[in-house]
């Protein structure tokens, strides 16, 4: 099985939240001439108030509503302008593993086929998904996934992929076919996924990962490979990238 060298990487941060505990100042004793607790606060107004003596329908006052923003007629409750995330195409799992065997939903897809050289691949699938955002964008098309990268055929000097995010809802009427945009699903079935996280540079060890796993199992998988991109593509040195790496077994 020949090496290859997709684009792409990632790493998760992990923020951590500190805080610092104040500590309570503690009151001065009181004089010994001083009256008891019981005698500065007398039970009545510590004790809740009898209620069964209210004449029947009675009933408790309502809560204060002066801080409840005014209702105006006619008029629609606010909501939030802020879009779903984009989610994965298999949720993420609870357990840290580095190989999970998955199930590939067929999701519809924009897809935009490129080709480039090994040294630009992380230029050239920012450009197409850049292109691919800003047509969806004029069409009214709400992208729903992380964007993805299917690489149809790999040479010693570069790659043909396919790039595609995936989306609500393809359109009725478009392009379904041609070099430029047009409109599919995302490959689905059985796959084995794989996390690189890191530099795009490094990609290539976990490419040599998988492959030694594919050799220690005697597992035959498609001569194509698909990168999720789980954060944004920026550089190829960049070492916080977090890509999913999955191969469909033959």
């Amino acid at each position: 099985m020949t090496r290859l060298r997709p684009v792409t990487a990632a790493a998760l941060a992990l923020v951590l939240a500190t805080s610092s505990a104040r500590a309570a100042e503690q009151p001065a004793p009181p004089p010994s001439n001083a009256p008891s607790p019981a005698e500065a606060n007398p039970l009545s107004t510590t004790t809740a108030p009898d209620t069964s003596a209210k004449p029947a329908g009675t009933a408790n006052p309502a809560p204060d509503k002066s801080l409840a923003p005014p209702s105006v007629p006619g008029t629609a409750p606010a909501r939030s302008s802020a879009a779903p995330a984009r989610q994965t195409l298999v949720a993420p799992s609870a357990e840290a593993n580095d190989v999970e065997e998955v199930a590939l939903p067929a999701k519809p897809a924009a897809i935009l086929s490129g080709k480039t050289t090994w040294e630009e691949a992380v230029a050239s699938l920012k450009a197409s998904f850049a292109r691919m955002e800003g047509e969806l964008s004029k069409a009214g098309i709400r992208p729903t996934g992380r964007p993805l990268a299917v690489f149809t055929k790999t040479e010693d000097n570069g790659f043909q992929y396919e790039a595609m995010i995936p989306i609500e809802a393809a359109p009725s009427s478009g392009p379904a076919s041609g070099e430029g945009l047009h409109f599919g699903a995302t490959p689905s079935g059985k796959a084995l996924r794989f996390k690189h996280s890191g530099s795009y540079d490094e990609i290539s060890g976990t490419y040599d990962t998988l492959i030694a796993y594919f050799d220690a199992k005697d597992i035959a998988v498609q001569d194509r490979f698909i990168e999720e991109y789980v954060t944004d593509l920026s550089e190829s040195a960049d070492d916080k990238l977090d890509i999913n790496i999955y191969a469909l077994p033959k």
